[in-house]
């Protein structure tokens, strides 16, 4: 699931790369649901009736039945800034929990270690 909330501004993109999508053929439509989803974590299927079009009309009506909200820039931002930060914190606890579990490698500390072997290798010579 993506997002529901969107400024002003990205909904004018989201709408814009809809209506794109509604007349492209089925390559530049793959392409743009995966600007869609990448850079605005907008999924039509959270939006839509399953085997209809979606496009901006369709936008505009999630908008008005209150599936989609519209909140200022500033707020936006700082959601955006929490879902990076607490992404990246999952991340790294379940890299932890894959070296705990043996299932792989903490190469920080392998390069780490490597990194003093080198010089103490170094400083042999």
């Amino acid at each position: 699931m993506g997002r529901n909330k969107y400024s002003e501004k990205e909904i004018k993109e989201i709408g814009k790369l809809l209506h794109l999508k509604n007349s492209a053929n089925r390559a530049k439509q793959k392409e743009i649901r995966h600007t869609l989803r990448t850079e605005f974590e907008f999924n039509i299927s959270d939006f839509n009736e399953p085997g209809k079009a979606f496009g901006d009309n369709e936008l505009n009506e999630a908008i008005k039945r209150g599936a989609i909200r519209i909140l200022d820039e500033a707020t936006i931002e700082a959601m955006k800034e929490k879902r990076a930060r607490d992404k990246a914190k999952d991340e790294k606890e379940k890299q932890q929990q894959a070296i705990e579990a043996g299932e792989q490698t903490d190469w920080q500390q392998a390069m780490k270690e490597w990194t003093e072997w080198k010089k103490g290798k170094d400083g042999e010579k």
